[in-house]
């Protein structure tokens, strides 16, 4: 187990070339970092709204999760990144996060963006209802992708877990409020759970941007403004023990 953890976030966008955004990730994964965060869906983008995704899903050890992998143990790292998963029904893939190296998980998006006006539940398979926590560097680390953010519920199930940092990659779209919804609903999850939170957002124009690490008193750690950016911060367990210690609100629930 170790004190600190050392947490790399690339806020970058994935183009319509999976080839691409593999020689992408590439360049993003060196050694120095214990994690390495990328978006939602930087295997492949999800093109135009509504588009069918299904022709770019890949199985677990496809190309993408293969590269994943070989990038991640060279660095001597953990890194996770979304891609789109073949399903059970082919015409409507997972949209998963891989983790690979130090750690290696699936993750299955749960909450599927069924909201301001989009219906990803058409195009998309939800996930399994179990929580997914990886160990990275003696910490535990809980997955959730963009939409999850809203439901407060599945932050407490990783906590409840285990989890001492939630990542969560998203391709959150843009719009009246969503910065403002984005930066909230991480300090929220950060502060009723007691945890760092990392959010790695995919940039404008076409999404949100903003990616950024919540303490666990809500602290911003490290932010991102809206283009694309990485972050490099170092997660220190003393804060953890004492805001748990300062708000013990984890261990006084009654319900």
């Amino acid at each position: 187990m170790t004190d600190h953890l050392r947490v790399r976030v690339h806020q970058w966008a994935s183009g319509l070339d999976p080839a691409d955004n593999r020689v992408r990730l590439a360049q993003g994964v060196a050694p120095g970092a214990d994690l390495v965060v990328l978006p939602e869906a930087f295997a492949r983008d999800f093109g135009a709204a509504g588009s069918d995704v299904s022709a770019y899903a890949e199985p677990l050890d496809g190309p993408f999760a293969h590269e994943v992998a070989r990038v991640a143990d060279a660095a001597s790292c953990t890194v996770v990144a979304g891609m789109f998963e073949t399903a059970e029904d082919p015409g409507r893939p997972y949209n998963t996060l891989v983790a690979r190296g130090g750690a290696s998980a699936s993750y299955r998006k749960i909450h599927l963006y069924d909201s301001f006006g989009y219906r990803e539940s058409d195009r998309l398979t939800g996930g399994a209802l179990d929580p997914v926590v990886i160990e990275v560097a003696g910490w535990q680390v809980g997955l959730m992708t963009c939409y999850d953010l809203r439901f407060p519920e599945l932050a407490r199930r990783l906590v409840d877990a285990g989890a001492e940092v939630i990542v969560v990659p998203a391709a959150w779209l843009p719009g009246e409020r969503k910065v403002e919804h984005w930066r909230t609903l991480l300090a929220a999850r950060a502060i009723e759970n007691t945890c760092f939170v990392v959010g790695a957002g995919q940039p404008e124009p076409r999404y949100s941007g903003h990616s950024a690490v919540l303490g666990p008193l809500g602290d911003t750690l490290a932010a991102a403004a809206g283009e694309e950016e990485t972050l490099e911060v170092v997660l220190d367990r003393e804060e953890l023990a004492a805001a748990r210690r300062t708000n013990p609100s984890l261990a006084n629930r009654r319900l």
